[in-house]
């Protein structure tokens, strides 16, 4: 089935001419939230490994995090010979510009390297360090992942992201003023209390009012060990069902303007530590049941915005 949306698959294919591989890798890096910066504990919904669940080795050395992934890898896809550095897990810009260089020189110069994908916050790109990143997109291609999550200050404050929409907002125009770095941010469906409409808002704040490049959108996965569980167990979090997840997707694709790149409209949790909700496990079935309503609206990304 074509798909409805403008992929990351066919996006990647496009700009590299082939299949790549995004290599996640654990820099050892903290956030502001969790060390007392901003905050302390960190987002309600992050594990105790910074949504790094699915690393390898995130214990082992950088370069040998790189090939230890890789190696997994191509095991199923051995042709493929292309690679984009993902520093994944907590916040990749948080320490000083020296030592974010020094640890990010330890991957993006081996074979095959083309790029990198860095995880992080709008309250952790000073000008110095989007300065480094401008000279990185010189010889390669750079992405910074924006943590926002949310555009709703009451929400953030519920899940401690300690910082504003605002802040983002200035962040991105901070980080465009150099067109080589694509934006790609993040939001979350189904944190507590936000409804089906803010959901929607959120996506478009995001899209519409931001020059951004790609989003990612992530079901919540409530996880073990993670202050979340409070919420959950005192009714203030409530569990999307499968089929209020799918409707939400297909209502934010089409407002979502076609140019803009999906990076995710779902998400991975490791089974051991998922609380709910369990039917996210099933990934195939989820994007699957997506391609399935955009198909029967006879729907597709940006239709919303289509003027007639």
């Amino acid at each position: 089935m074509r798909k409805r949306y403008n992929t990351l698959n066919a996006y990647y294919r496009h700009i590299f001419g082939e299949k790549i591989f995004k290599v996640p890798i654990d820099a050892g890096f903290d956030c502001p939230n969790r060390d007392g910066t901003v905050a302390r504990g960190g987002c309600t919904f992050c594990t105790v490994s910074g949504s790094g669940d699915a690393i390898v080795a995130p214990e082992a050395p950088i370069r040998e995090q790189f090939y230890k992934e890789i190696d997994f890898m191509h095991r199923k896809w051995p042709e493929v010979s292309k690679y984009l550095v993902y520093f994944q897990n907590f916040t990749n810009t948080h320490d000083k510009v020296d030592l974010i260089q020094e640890r990010y020189e330890q991957a993006i110069n081996e074979p095959g390297v083309i790029g990198i994908n860095i995880g992080t916050r709008p309250d952790c790109l000073p000008d110095e360090t989007i300065a480094y990143l401008a000279d990185l997109s010189k010889r390669l291609h750079v992405t910074v992942e924006l943590g926002l999550q949310t555009t709703y200050e009451r929400t953030s404050q519920l899940i401690n992201r300690a910082h504003s929409y605002e802040l983002y907002v200035e962040t991105v125009k901070r980080l465009r003023q150099y067109p080589q770095i694509e934006i790609v941010s993040h939001l979350i469906n189904g944190l507590p209390g936000e409804n089906h409409t803010m959901m929607l808002e959120n996506v478009r704040r995001c899209v519409t009012d931001n020059d951004i490049q790609g989003i990612k959108l992530h079901l919540l996965h409530l996880m073990t060990n993670t202050r979340m569980q409070r919420d959950y167990h005192e009714g203030r979090l409530r569990l999307l069902s499968q089929k209020e997840y799918v409707d939400i997707i297909c209502d934010q694709l089409e407002i979502i303007p076609k140019h803009i790149v999906i990076h995710r409209i779902t998400g991975d949790a490791p089974r051991h530590m998922l609380i709910g909700p369990m039917w996210s496990l099933n990934k195939w079935e989820v994007l699957n049941a997506i391609d399935e309503e955009m198909e029967r609206r006879n729907s597709y990304q940006g239709c919303k915005l289509e003027v007639v």
